[in-house]
């Protein structure tokens, strides 16, 4: 077994917070909490903007984003948060050249250093492939109070509050960020209050068993589109890394063994291209009785044929288990040269992921 060292990862943002608050650093963050039509961004963007203009993340670019950071900016010498709806119909935005013609409601938040430890608890969860929520609950103002909470999947459950734990686990199951608006309490005098559910996953894992060409190909991609890769194989002259992304796992071994190692869960895509019939069996035959969201196998359709009549007759896979498998992998999209199967399979992997109709 060779472990490549780590790399960089793409920027988590509730680690910059964090990051960016124990520097002493007075900063806004700019929390997308709802669109409506066509918008650059979905729910649950996020953007951090310091006192001296520097920026992580965004919440769409061009006009809506010209105007959040602006919003962000007086924020940071205000401290005071505010939530504002940017229609992109609008002259302005028409002008700008953002003519998506949606809505999108913001939120800008310069109190964001009171909320460190939820910033940080979220990060720490991201490290260890735990899942959970952040409730932001804003309260109307002037100006708008504003609240951040962490749930660990585990205490969903037992969620009391607004809105509630069937709710809350409804968009983390979805991995779909939410608003819901609390009717305001007419008793207690109150007003009613936005509660933002943001579900809090790991970054999908992808194992390629196979580091030739399409191995090669498949991992630069994937890791672009925000998968974590692991590539295994049994040649130590290919799980090289200077053969793949930096940050690459690089695992070499006997594959069917490796497999067996690796955590095949929901979160946990597995392609298998390796350099031929009996080695792609054998990975497949490791992995198929597990659970990972996504299984594909590369060859031609008689080759994938003939493993699943023996699979069958050996007692190897049911029907039902075969049939959870992406064989022949990738999209339909004529791919012959080795980017263009890549491109296939990683299209494919996104597909599943987002949860796109593949009939």
């Amino acid at each position: 077994m060779i472990p490549s060292p780590a790399g960089p990862r793409p920027i988590d943002i509730h680690r910059k917070i964090v990051e960016l608050v124990d520097g002493g650093v007075r900063l806004a963050v700019a929390l997308v909490l709802a669109t409506e039509g066509s918008t650059p961004q979905r729910a649950g963007a996020r953007a951090v903007l310091d006192e001296s203009g520097h920026l992580w993340g965004t919440v769409g670019g061009s006009a809506v984003e010209a105007h959040a950071l602006r919003m962000a900016a007086e924020a940071c010498r205000s401290q005071c948060p505010a939530v504002f709806d940017f229609h992109l119909s609008n002259l302005d935005a028409a002008q700008s050249g953002a003519i998506c013609g949606g809505t999108m409601r913001i939120l800008v938040d310069p109190t964001v250093a009171a909320h460190r430890s939820c910033f940080a608890r979220a990060a720490e969860a991201l490290d260890e492939r735990r899942r959970g929520v952040l409730l932001t609950t804003i309260r109307p103002g002037p100006p708008p109070e504003v609240q951040v909470a962490w749930l660990a999947e585990d205490a969903i459950s037992g969620a009391e509050a607004f809105p509630g734990g069937d709710a809350i686990r409804s968009c983390l199951d979805g991995d779909r960020p939410q608003r819901f608006v609390a009717p305001a309490e007419a008793a207690a005098g109150s007003q009613e209050r936005e509660v933002f559910v943001e579900p809090v996953t790991p970054r999908p894992l992808l194992v390629i068993a196979g580091a030739g060409h399409v191995g090669q190909a498949v991992a630069a991609l994937a890791a672009q589109v925000g998968f974590d890769v692991t590539v295994i194989d049994d040649r130590p002259e290919l799980a090289a890394p200077a053969l793949f992304p930096q940050g690459t796992r690089l695992l070499c071994g006997p594959i069917p063994a490796e497999i067996a190692e690796c955590p095949l869960d929901r979160d946990t895509y597995v392609v298998l291209v390796t350099r031929g019939h009996r080695h792609d069996a054998d990975a497949l035959a490791a992995c198929i009785r597990r659970q990972p969201g996504y299984l594909g196998m590369i060859g031609s359709r008689r080759k994938v044929a003939l493993i699943r009549q023996s699979f069958l007759e050996t007692g190897l896979a049911t029907e039902a288990e075969f049939d959870r498998v992406f064989a022949p992998v990738g999209l339909k999209i004529g791919a012959v040269t080795v980017p263009e199967i890549a491109v296939s399979i990683v299209a494919q992997l996104i597909a599943v992921r987002r949860k796109a109709d593949l009939r």
